[in-house]
């Protein structure tokens, strides 16, 4: 059934996502989503645990391919906005805290586990070790550089799948995309050695 809501949300978006089209993509009763998850909402928040996990992955997969602590820090940002750009549906209804339960133990987990490989790569790319207890208890620094980097990925995976980057895009010198902003991005970010203004 989770399979089916995933085809659903991907293809009918977060407002098709009901548990009789789910259960008729299924092809079982009607009543069978709400025998296994209690109503939408548990339906919805295990989706979105599904989806936590996949994207915990993909940003796993990301920085393990660099061997540069800032270069890790920049392939799971790429990561991050490659995930959102392949599942848009799943991407929106894991940030719609509206919709889905995030004390149900599976949601709850797979998102904290995201949230710590976020934290663990902008920390490397500090030469901090930001994961367990060390994670517990941030500086204000700490916290603003993990809330800088996660605006920034996030805002700009939010801007892209809106659409609201055209207008910047097409303004960009010919052969330049998304891709070459986006590093410019990440790039602005790294702090440059004393001197170097």
């Amino acid at each position: 059934m989770l399979a089916a809501a995933e085809r659903v949300l991907e293809r009918d978006g977060l407002v098709g996502l009901t548990l009789r089209a789910v259960a008729r993509e299924a092809g079982v009763s009607h009543a069978a989503p709400t025998h296994h998850f209690g109503d939408l909402t548990g339906l919805l928040s295990e989706l979105a645990a599904i989806g936590f996990r996949r994207f915990s992955e993909a940003m796993v997969a990301a920085r393990n391919s660099e061997t540069h602590p800032l270069m890790k820090g920049m392939a799971n940002a790429k990561a991050y906005i490659a995930y959102g750009q392949a599942r848009p549906g799943m991407f929106s209804l894991m940030f719609r805290n509206e919709r889905i339960d995030m004390t149900r133990p599976s949601l709850h987990e797979a998102a904290t586990a995201a949230f710590e490989g976020l934290a663990s790569a902008i920390g490397a790319g500090r030469n901090e070790k930001l994961e367990g207890e060390a994670l517990e208890a941030l500086s204000l620094d700490q916290a603003a550089a993990i809330a800088r980097a996660w605006s920034l990925v996030h805002g700009f995976t939010t801007l892209l799948l809106d659409g609201r980057l055209q207008d910047i895009l097409h303004r960009l010198p010919e052969g330049t995309g998304v891709d070459q902003l986006l590093d410019a991005m990440l790039r602005s970010m790294v702090p440059r050695p004393a001197g170097m203004g």
